[in-house]
Formats: C-alpha cells, structure tokens, sequence
C-alpha cells in the first residue's frame, strides 16, 4: 500500500510540473524552478524527470516551446516570427532559429509557407469537391466539409479529475475511453458530469509516442482521486467554440479546420491556454458507429 502511494505522489509531482511547463512556456523556467514546483531537490529532480520521461528536461524544454512555435506559426500567420519565439520562452530570433531548425530540419519561414500551401491546397480539394459534384473525381477519398459554425464564449475555470493516455490520439483516444475512463467514472458516481478532453500536443508537429492527452471529469469540492486521476482546474477564459459530431477518425480534420481555416481570418489569435475538447452531460454516443457529440475549444485574445 505504501508503495503504490509513494508511486503515486511521483506521479502526482511530475504531472503537476508539466502543467507548469505548459503554462509558462514564455517564463524562466530553470532547474532550481521546477524543481521546487516537484517539490524534490534540484540534483534529484533533473535524475527523476529524465527516468520518468525518457529525455532530459532541458530536451524536453526545447522540444515543447519549438513544437508550440510550429503550431502558432501555423494558426497565426501574421504573427511576426519573433513574437512567437518570446511566446514560447526564446530570448532571441537566433536562438529559436536554430532550436527550430534542429528540430523540424527548415526555418520558422519555411514551415509557415508549407502550412500556407497546405491550406491553400485543402481549400482547393474543397472547392474542387464542389465543383464536380456528380462527376468522377480522381485525387484521392473525399474531405469530410466541416461547417465553421463557431461561436465565442467565456468559459469559467472548472475542477476535473483526469485519467492520462500517452500515445497516438484518434481511435487509441476512444478505446482509451470506452475501456478505461468510463469505467473509472462509473466507480466513482461521475456517469452524469462535464467531461472534456485535453489534447496537450499536436500530432502534426510532436512524435505520436510523446502525445499526451487527459481525459478529464468534472468533480464536486473535495473529490478525492485515486485508481491512477491526477486533479486539477481547467482555467477559464475566452474560447472559439465549434460544435462537432463525428467519428475519432474525423475529428483531426475538425480540429485543422478550426485551427488553420477559421482562425487565421477571425481576427483573433490562439492564446496560451489549453484548447480543450467539451462533452456536455446529454452530449450523444452512438457505440454502434462511433459517432459522438462534443465542443472544439480554442482558446483565443485579440491579434
């Protein structure tokens, strides 16, 4: 019993520096810093972090706040380019140019103008789709078209349990679910809550094995977790919301068009929040089809 309890507080500690990472990529984020986030010894703390996350924490730094460029650099294209490096943490152009250089093999300008020419040619495939409906088209299966019915909301800061499933999101996200977080809400009396799911890397940018994604229940004042939750408060704040229904296997081409379709020409850019995907209690699953119900949250503040 005390070793499991002692794993669990590991466990407890790291997730809660990763949390801190994320939400202050743009801060000094040093040894001695995160160390007392983890609450263990700086000497300790550098050992640990790197057994528990098979790389070291100033890879891991590097890693995540050039990942996070990418992503911006895609969903923001008027953004200047060394915005978006003291977004992240670089306190210069050169230091970002060549930690992301080394990191994706081409600089920031390169990777924009791909994902501009990535847009361009998804809203052609689109067009195209349209224009010879009812005509043999040969480029490959159909885009499913996504309707940007997106509104703008407040969202208030909200208590959650969450399970962590570590690997490639889609379909491994919705076993993930249905075989080991609905059973853990049913144990604990959670079947009629909020539910919403943390994303924390992009596929597009980050290795499928390092994508981290929370599958997280809203809880009552003083939740006790246990069978393997962490607990913690999804911050509030303004958010593009787009209603999706759909398939696991569809909901990568909603989220790229919320992304990197509507957000460009909104008017608005991505925040430092998490974008986070929202399941009603009365949202609807199909366990037939897949198809399923839920709210594509970005978080967004004025360009």
């Amino acid at each position: 019993m005390e070793k499991r309890d002692s794993r669990a507080e590991y466990e407890a500690r790291m997730h809660r520096v990763l949390e801190h990472i994320d939400r202050h990529l743009d801060a000094r984020l040093d040894l001695a810093t995160l160390a007392r986030v983890a609450h263990f010894s700086p000497f300790h703390f550098h050992r640990l972090f790197s057994a528990w996350m098979g790389e070291t924490l100033g890879d891991y730094l590097r890693r995540r706040r050039v990942e996070i460029a990418a992503q911006r650099l895609a969903a923001q294209p008027r953004l200047p380019i060394l915005q978006v490096a003291l977004s992240v943490g670089f306190g210069s152009n050169e230091a970002f140019a060549r930690a992301f250089r080394a990191r994706f093999g081409r600089s920031a300008s390169a990777w924009r103008a791909q994902a501009a020419r990535n847009r361009k040619a998804g809203q052609d495939n689109r067009n195209s789709g349209q224009a010879h409906a009812g005509k043999t088209v040969k480029h490959g299966p159909p885009r499913k078209e996504v309707s940007m019915n997106v509104r703008l909301v407040d969202r208030k800061p909200v208590e959650v349990a969450y399970l962590r499933h570590n690997g490639p999101y889609g379909e491994a996200v919705a076993v993930f679910w249905k075989e080991k977080v609905y059973p853990w809400m049913a144990q604990n009396n959670l079947l009629g809550a909020s539910r919403f799911g943390v994303g924390h890397d992009d596929p597009s940018v980050t290795e499928h094995d390092k994508c981290r994604y929370d599958a997280c229940v809203e809880v009552p004042p003083g939740f006790a977790v246990h069978g393997g939750a962490q607990k913690t408060i999804l911050p509030g704040g303004r958010y593009a919301v787009l209603p999706f229904r759909g398939t696991a296997a569809e909901v990568g081409a909603a989220w790229d068009a919320l992304l990197r379709d509507w957000l460009p020409s909104s008017g608005l850019q991505l925040g430092s929040l998490p974008c986070i995907e929202h399941y009603p209690p009365k949202s609807n699953y199909d366990s037939t089809s897949g198809r399923f119900e839920c709210e594509l949250c970005i978080p967004v503040v004025p360009l």
